[in-house]
């Protein structure tokens, strides 16, 4: 799985845990609902800038957004490592 496509399910459930939809989160961070959806589908890498402003607007830490999609990127390496040796 992408960098991308992991960092848009983190925010999508990040997003979702605050009760935002994409229109709103978009309102408060100052950023299109398209960009926002974008982001989710993995459809567009975002920005350092964008990162701490999400985070910011979703009660996380960018730190903590980020340690997440390395988390997931991991398991994801483990299990074709897995598959592999099989």
């Amino acid at each position: 799985m992408t960098t991308e496509k992991v960092f848009g399910r983190v925010l999508r459930k990040f997003r979702t845990i605050n009760g935002l939809s994409q229109e709103k989160l978009s309102q408060e961070c100052g950023l299109d609902r398209s960009y926002i959806s974008l982001l989710e589908r993995g459809l567009r890498q975002p920005s350092l800038t964008t990162i701490l402003l999400l985070s910011k607007v979703l009660n996380t830490t960018a730190a903590g957004m980020i340690h997440e999609v390395e988390e997931i990127l991991n398991e994801d390496t483990q299990n074709r490592i897995s598959d592999k040796k099989r």
